[in-house]
């Protein structure tokens, strides 16, 4: 009986510290400044988006809010050129084509660095779109046809 009550006796005081240590632990929470990015938002630097050391773009970011004309700028190695340009696409949510492009090299577009790109695509929402959402691709032109050398950038965007 005594060790019924000792062992009793430790459950409790265990609990009992083990409550007490529980209700001292306090979640601190400190408040996180961000500053002001380039363009005066206040959006942390989000990453942009890249393909395989091929292509990136500086702006749009991804699910960035954007608006008619869509400005596009970035740089992609060389050969996603063909004659200085590759075209891009502009898809609503559903995956419907509403606007097409091309961007133009910046420069010298005969190598295998990275080369400055910029563009320019208007475009139309029909205000009875449901969802604002859409998809920029760009393209690697491919001048040969074959399959095997298509790619293209993805990145989701909010029209």
């Amino acid at each position: 009986m005594k060790k019924r009550y000792f062992l009793l006796f430790f459950i409790i005081l265990f609990a009992l510290i083990f409550w007490g240590i529980a209700r001292q632990t306090v979640t601190k929470t400190v408040p996180v400044v961000v500053p002001p990015t380039n363009d005066g938002s206040l959006v942390p630097d989000q990453p942009k988006a890249q393909k395989d050391n091929l292509i990136v773009v500086d702006m749009p970011l991804p699910n960035a809010q954007v608006s008619s004309p869509l400005v596009i700028k970035g740089k992609a190695r060389g050969n996603w050129f063909f004659e200085g340009s590759f075209p891009i696409t502009l898809t609503n949510w559903d995956g419907l084509i509403i606007a097409e492009g091309y961007a133009t090299a910046q420069g010298e577009w005969m190598t295998t660095e990275y080369v400055p790109f910029t563009a320019s695509i208007a475009y139309t929402l029909p205000p009875e779109t449901p969802y604002r959402r859409g998809f920029l691709i760009l393209h690697k032109d491919n001048p040969s046809g074959e399959s095997k050398f298509d790619d293209s950038l993805e990145l989701m965007i909010n029209l």
